[in-house]
């Protein structure tokens, strides 16, 4: 009997089979790799080229590294950077923990939980401008209702808007109020974890401390990964909040925005974007208002790098 062989494929058909599944895998990502290009690409490369410029919207001049070179010595863009890495520091994880402890409050509530989450999630749908404006009125020693309780019960409240040194914390302790978005995010994440797994985890004698640690952290991983990275991006972009709060505290709510110098007071609510606004938009920068833009995109990189590897570090040492 003479054996059966399989039949041989045509020299190039394997290759020319890779070829049509390429093709087929570009034509479906094609409508993405456009507006990658379109909006990110693009966009990218002509910050690149016109921060080596001196650009107003009407005239352009290469300027090599001058723009690079005057930011070394900018003092107000670096006192910029510094109060908005000190929100990143200080806001981001603070709103994290915050959101976090207020979901895990709710999934041991048995009655009236979705009214609690409608209660703590309103804050985070009232517009930027009139929930600042808010916060700045009651807060105020004049003005707001907290100061005047807190001063019955005999104590007093810091001027958070108007002392340089309790204008981050005042920006803050608003960043905490607003925290619905994450509480809605966690709140989910937790009322995904198995039930089996806690189960399991207190048959084998584990207490609240040790089923939070090794169950619902590793379980809920990657959400907190999500709202870490979201908040640092979200953060290194804060402008609206810290200058309506500048503007109302120092009473030129009612003023034009190019008549405001930003960062009242004392420069302490002065964020990055705000600074890169005024030299593109009020002073015409552009070119350097570019620098300014890539050193936002640089910053924002690397903590979205860190945070990821950060997170992925810990879900390896879990799975372990």
């Amino acid at each position: 009997m003479t054996a059966l062989t399989a039949p041989r494929a045509a020299p190039g058909t394997g290759s020319r089979a890779r070829r049509r599944n390429r093709l087929r895998v570009l034509a479906f990502l094609s409508p993405w790799l456009v507006g990658l290009g379109l909006f990110f690409g693009y966009p990218l490369a002509a910050t690149v080229y016109f921060s080596f410029t001196r650009y107003d919207l009407f005239t352009l001049k290469y300027v090599g590294f001058d723009n690079y070179r005057f930011l070394l010595h900018d003092s107000d863009a670096w006192r910029a950077m510094r109060n908005t890495l000190w929100l990143v520091a200080v806001m981001v994880p603070l709103r994290l923990l915050f959101g976090l402890g207020i979901a895990l409050l709710l999934t041991q509530v048995k009655r009236g939980g979705s009214v609690l989450r409608s209660v703590f999630y309103l804050p985070y749908l009232i517009p930027p401008v009139s929930a600042t404006v808010a916060f700045v009125f009651v807060t105020n020693p004049g003005t707001g209702p907290f100061p005047a309780i807190a001063r019955h019960l005999g104590f007093s409240l810091p001027d958070f808007f108007n002392d340089p040194s309790w204008s981050r914390p005042g920006l803050t302790l608003m960043g905490l109020w607003a925290v619905g978005d994450l509480m809605i995010l966690l709140l989910a994440a937790l009322l995904d974890v198995p039930r089996s797994l806690y189960e399991a985890a207190v048959l084998d004698g584990a207490n609240a401390w040790q089923r939070f640690r090794y169950v619902t952290l590793p379980s809920i991983s990657p959400v907190l990964a999500f709202c870490a990275v979201t908040g640092v991006i979200q953060t290194l972009q804060y402008f609206t909040q810290a200058l309506v709060a500048a503007k109302v505290a120092s009473g030129q709510a009612d003023t034009a925005g190019t008549q405001f110098a930003p960062g009242y007071p004392d420069g302490s609510t002065l964020t990055f974007p705000q600074w890169l606004y005024d030299e593109g938009f009020r002073q015409f920068n552009m070119g350097y208002a570019c620098v300014l833009a890539l050193v936002m995109f640089a910053v924002g990189m690397l903590f979205t790098l860190f945070l990821l590897r950060r997170f992925r570090a810990f879900a390896s040492e879990e799975a372990r």
